[in-house]
């Protein structure tokens, strides 16, 4: 497949665009490989470029029930950050962030990452005391970070409420200059693309029905298409892991899924240049290129598998979207959607090997999903080709949770709705 450059859209546009080849193949699946990754989402894609880029591993086969980009990875607010307190969560997305960066070039495809930075609110003094201590410590591990004042956020974002009546007062913030967003459908294409291009066999339309056992050990997968055989078999589903997990006799998992959506409101003239939280809730807003405002919120509370939500979270979600841009108040909404989230126990992810020998693990992203995407690919691919977990990943082990060292973000323990 040719690279895209600016040479091949002047030659392309001026041939009326009839010559694009497809962004990737459409594999049919080979009886055995070397590695078999289930799950066609952001992070099987990136594990399954890392093990070919990184590792030399290109005898893979990438398995997706339904197509390419229909997932959670199509289903989120596009945001990437890593203002994070703990260290192990710090330093996982700090690399993450860094992978960002240079992630258009890398994959010769543009993933439109816009580094317009986050800011999250502080509404109390007390509030602003905490973001002060997170900012020193993302400072101490390398990561950027600034406390704002009233009047900093007010030239940042002069569309924001910041009078004394309003009903959230603005106390302050904290912003990461170096967060932002990436187009989150071009993520995914451009994973598939770089990673057909290395010979990964991308195949659509296969779902898996069971897992072949030898043993204690998982050799292969019985699909939709064929039964495939590989020695390593790497599961990342999102929030279908418990799902998935139990075809091959795991039942049980520190997970839970849980919808969480997103809207977008009709396009307007640029009024928010960047992403900002709001922090006396759980809302945070952006705006995208075409002008739509895309925020989401908190879950919905009950468990699903279903990719819609209800009405009661999005009354929240814009009241709380009002109480800070109370001038978007005539707005109207164009779409929402919701991704199934896989919310583990102590707020943190799950990437590690087993829990049963030939099966490696990738889960419990909770709302940190899309920005950790290239750090998720990257480590997964790591400890698949090793057998052993990278130092970045180390602590996301599913141990952690049987010894009670939890990685515990937001102090909200085992009740993974409130994450």
């Amino acid at each position: 497949m040719g690279n895209y450059s600016l040479w091949s859209v002047v030659k392309h546009g001026l041939t009326g665009n009839k010559g694009w080849k497809p962004v990737w193949r459409k594999a049919a699946p080979k009886p055995s490989y070397d590695v078999i990754i289930v799950g066609g989402g952001g992070h099987g894609l990136a594990t399954a470029y890392y093990l070919a880029k990184e590792h030399g591993i290109t005898n893979v086969a990438l398995v997706e029930r339904g197509l390419i980009g229909q997932g959670n990875v199509g289903r989120n607010t596009t945001i990437v950050r890593s203002n994070y307190l703990l260290p192990e969560n710090a330093r996982f997305y700090e690399w993450s962030l860094k992978l960002w960066e240079g992630l258009s070039q890398e994959l010769n495809y543009n993933v439109m990452f816009s580094q317009r930075g986050v800011l999250n609110l502080a509404h109390t003094p007390m509030q602003l005391d905490q973001y002060a201590q997170r900012g020193n410590a993302m400072r101490l591990n390398g990561i950027d970070a600034e406390l704002l004042g009233r009047e900093d956020i007010a030239r940042l974002c002069p569309g924001i409420d910041l009078s004394l009546n309003a009903r959230f007062p603005i106390e302050g913030g904290l912003f990461q200059p170096r967060g932002g967003t990436a187009r989150h459908d071009a993520v995914a294409w451009g994973y598939a693309y770089a990673a057909d291009g290395m010979g990964v066999d991308i195949v659509e339309n296969c779902e898996v029905l069971g897992f072949i056992r030898e043993g204690d050990t998982i050799i292969g997968v019985n699909t939709s298409r064929g039964e495939i055989r590989a020695p390593k078999i790497g599961v990342a589903v999102a929030g279908m892991t418990s799902e998935v997990m139990r075809k091959a006799g795991v039942e049980t998992l520190p997970i839970e899924s849980h919808i969480l959506q997103a809207f977008v409101s009709e396009p307007v003239k640029p009024l928010i240049d960047t992403v900002v939280a709001f922090g006396a809730g759980h809302m945070y807003v952006s705006q995208s290129d075409k002008g739509g405002l895309v925020f989401g919120g908190n879950l919905d509370s009950y468990n699903s598998y279903a990719q819609r939500g209800n009405l009661p979270i999005v009354h929240e979600v814009v009241a709380e979207l009002l109480a800070v841009f109370p001038n978007l108040g005539r707005l109207k909404l164009l779409r929402s959607w919701g991704g199934v989230m896989d919310m583990s126990m102590d707020g943190s992810p799950i990437i590690t090997t087993g829990p049963l020998p030939g099966l490696f693990l990738n889960c419990g992203w909770c709302y940190g999903g899309f920005k950790a995407t290239p750090g998720s690919g990257w480590c997964f691919a790591w400890t698949i080709a090793h057998d052993e977990p990278h130092a970045r990943n180390a602590a996301f082990t599913l141990e952690r949770f049987h010894a009670g060292a939890v990685i515990d973000e937001k102090g909200a323990g085992a009740a993974p709705r409130l994450h």
